[in-house]
């Protein structure tokens, strides 16, 4: 899609939903770290969607929204809620044929009929979050409780835990 194509599939996807700010933003710099460093967003208001499939036959898939800062709990707290043996993270390209998001802009807006959306209790502690847009182009940034008007939305406490801090990194 171009740029402009994307923007339209966001805007539509976003109608009706309240409160929002679309950001363009450099393709090359949509990886969460290197888009709150080149923008001077907080990894604290940045919520990743994360893909997650369950290991049945048929595999069953889930969209996971998470706080930059957390890492998600997916041999557990997602295993558990997809009720299956196994669950991993969704490759690139399964993401992709899921739900037509690119890595780097997955987005819990114009999701596929019948996703669950898992979204981690933290992001709605959070008054703003930045959220992918769908492409590598585009950012959402709009208050946490927009994602309660999304069908199939439940929040899910303990679905990702803190991070650890990187190497060099003071604690918090």
């Amino acid at each position: 899609m171009t740029v402009d194509a994307d923007r339209v599939a966001l805007e539509a996807a976003l109608e009706g939903l309240g409160e929002h700010e679309l950001f363009a933003c450099d393709p090359a710099l949509a990886d969460t770290a290197a888009f709150c460093a080149a923008y001077g967003f907080a990894l604290e208001d940045s919520a990743n969607t994360i893909i997650v499939v369950g290991k049945s036959n048929p595999p069953v898939y889930a969209a996971c929204v998470v706080l930059a800062t957390h890492r998600l709990d997916v041999n557990h707290a997602v295993r558990d809620r997809l009720r299956t043996r196994k669950a991993s993270f969704a490759s690139p390209d399964e993401t992709r044929e899921l739900t037509g998001h690119e890595i780097g802009g997955v987005t819990a807006f114009g999701l596929p009929s019948g996703l669950p959306l898992l979204i981690d209790a933290a992001v709605m502690d959070r008054p703003r979050i930045v959220l992918g847009g769908g492409s590598r182009s585009w950012k959402v940034i709009a208050p946490s409780s927009i994602l309660l008007g999304l069908p199939g939305a439940e929040v899910v406490e303990g679905l990702a835990n803190p991070a650890p801090p990187r190497v060099g990194e003071p604690a918090a």
